[in-house]
């Protein structure tokens, strides 16, 4: 059956749009910054780009002085100033490289598809699914079973407010509170906290440690079992 190159062209397009589609809205369903529309935009403007660019060397052709694959080219490059702006600072580590890799993906998805490479496309789509949703939760089992339970003895100041700052500042470090037992300790206006935490297998515990007993109103910071 005969296809117009219109008719090849909105294929692709529309084919681009689905597969992009599909991968952001699992990036969506978790509330990242870059989801469903963001997706399947990037995987869109990659199609067109790279049809654009066969059609240019269909017209034009290769000469020392113009490459039309050069257009395609720039879209693995310049999708990385798009990823960056996913990425964010946490506490010790940083939040968004999955979802910047997810787009850096998804842009090639495009271009495979703008040059016509449907199944290549389509297979690549699915193994990114899967490693999106399947491989989150195995990893998430493997970062548990590597997790250290610990035991932060503290020292802090006697006044309203002070224990929300230390938990909320352990939970910018993403140290997760099991527990927490409180105790005065007289007339000397401390409190003295004993908080059972879980600390991330690839968190550094003396950098943390270090963190918040710079915390306005902690005066002393030790750790155990």
């Amino acid at each position: 059956m005969y296809v117009s190159y219109e008719g090849i062209a909105a294929i692709r397009l529309f084919l681009a749009a689905i597969l992009g589609a599909v991968i952001g809205l699992e990036r969506e369903s978790l509330n990242k910054s870059a989801g469903f529309r963001t997706h399947t935009l990037v995987c869109l403007g990659s199609c067109l780009i790279m049809m654009t660019s066969i059609e240019m060397y269909q017209n034009v052709g290769y000469t020392n002085t113009a490459d039309p694959g050069r257009i395609a080219a720039q879209v693995v490059s310049g999708i990385g100033f798009l990823g960056a702006g996913t990425i964010i600072r946490s506490g010790f580590g940083v939040k968004g490289l999955t979802t910047a890799a997810s787009l850096w993906v998804v842009a090639g998805i495009g271009l495979a598809v703008g040059m016509g490479s449907y199944f290549t496309a389509i297979i690549t789509t699915g193994i990114v699914f899967l490693v999106l949703v399947y491989m989150t939760k195995f990893e998430n089992r493997l970062r548990l079973s590597h997790d250290k339970q610990k035991k932060l003895h503290l020292t802090v100041e006697d006044k309203p407010g002070q224990l929300g700052i230390v938990t909320s500042s352990l939970g910018e470090l993403d140290v997760h509170i099991r527990n927490l037992e409180m105790s005065g300790m007289g007339s000397s206006n401390r409190l003295k906290l004993v908080i059972t935490v879980i600390v991330p297998y690839n968190h550094d515990l003396e950098e943390i440690i270090e963190k918040v007993s710079k915390i306005k109103g902690v005066y002393q910071v030790s750790t155990g079992q």
